[in-house]
C-alpha cells in the first residue's frame, strides 16, 4: 500500500458525519448526496454511526441528526479563543465602514473553518454564517491565503494527501494547483475567489482574503465577501484592499502584543 493513502471507508464515514452535523438533520438520500457516496454505502455508514451513538434517528421521521456524543471527539481540542476575542472589534468596525460582511477562518485539515463573522451585522448578505462552517481549501480566498503562507513542506503534505484521495477529481486538483499562485499571493498580500461555489449561495458572491499573523507567523485569514452583481473584483480591490490590509495588520499587532485580561473576565 502506498504510504499516506487514506482509508476510503473512513473518509466516507467522516464525510457523512460532517454533512449531518453541518445541516442539522438529513434523510438517507440527502446523506448519500452530501457525502457523495452510493445510497447502499450511505445506509451502511448510517448504521455504523447509529451503532457508535454518534447519530440518532428523529422520532417522527426518517431523518438523522448528530448526538451529544460527537462532542467527545473534540475533548482533546482546545482552540485558543484569543483570536476571536481580539479580532472581533476590528472586523465589526470594518463592516461598519465598508458595509460588507467579514469573516475570520483558520485551516483545519484540508478545509477552512470560520471562527467568527459579521454576517449578522450586515444587511449586505444572502445568508448568515456561523463558527464551524467550512470551505474547501483550494476553492476559497481564505484557503488560498492559508496555503500560500503555509511552510512549503506542510503545503506539499496537504496537496499530496489530496492527490491520493479517491474522493477528489485529479483533473480538478491539477487545475486548482496551477491557479494557486503562492509567490504572487505572498508578494501582493492577498488572494481572491471570483465566484464562491462552495458556500450557501453558489456563484453569487466573490471574496478577498488577507493574512493575519501572530509574531510573524500565519495565524488566520480575514475575508470580505461581496455580491458578484454589485461590482467586479478589480473594483472591490481598488475600494477595499487597503482597509482590509490595515485591519489585518491591526489584528496581527494585537495578537502579537496581547494585553492582560481584566481580572473580572478571568
Amino acid at each position: 500500500m502506498e504510504k499516506g493513502v487514506p482509508i476510503r471507508s473512513i473518509t466516507r464515514s467522516i464525510a457523512a458525519l460532517k454533512a449531518i452535523n453541518r445541516h442539522g438533520s438529513l434523510s438517507m438520500m440527502e446523506i448519500a448526496k452530501a457525502s457523495e457516496v452510493p445510497y447502499p454505502t450511505a445506509c451502511r455508514i448510517v448504521q455504523t454511526l447509529l451503532y457508535e451513538g454518534l447519530i440518532e434517528q428523529e422520532p417522527a421521521r426518517k431523518r438523522y441528526r448528530a448526538t451529544a456524543m460527537v462532542q467527545t471527539l473534540a475533548t482533546g481540542f482546545q482552540h485558543d479563543d484569543e483570536l476571536v476575542r481580539l479580532a472581533r472589534p476590528h472586523i465589526v468596525g470594518l463592516t461598519k465602514r465598508v458595509g460588507w460582511p467579514v469573516s475570520i477562518a483558520i485551516r483545519v485539515g484540508r478545509e477552512m473553518m470560520l471562527r467568527d463573522s459579521t454576517h449578522s451585522n450586515s444587511s449586505l448578505t444572502f445568508e448568515r454564517y456561523y463558527p464551524g462552517f467550512t470551505l474547501p481549501i483550494l476553492d476559497s480566498a481564505s484557503g488560498k491565503v492559508s496555503m500560500a503562507y503555509a511552510p512549503d513542506d506542510e503545503r506539499e503534505m496537504i496537496l499530496r494527501f489530496m492527490r491520493v484521495s479517491q474522493e477528489i477529481d485529479l483533473n480538478y486538483l491539477a487545475t486548482a494547483e496551477v491557479s494557486l499562485d503562492v509567490e504572487r499571493i505572498r508578494a501582493e498580500g492577498y488572494a481572491v475567489q471570483g465566484r464562491n461555489h462552495f458556500n450557501l449561495t453558489p456563484g453569487k458572491t466573490s471574496s478577498i482574503s488577507v493574512p493575519i499573523f501572530r509574531n510573524g507567523h500565519f495565524e488566520a485569514a480575514m475575508t470580505m465577501v461581496f455580491f458578484v452583481a454589485a461590482m467586479r473584483l478589480s473594483q472591490a480591490l481598488e475600494l477595499y484592499l487597503d482597509d482590509l490590509r490595515a485591519t489585518a495588520a491591526a489584528i496581527s499587532h494585537d495578537l502579537s502584543n496581547p494585553m492582560p485580561m481584566p481580572m473580572g473576565n478571568a
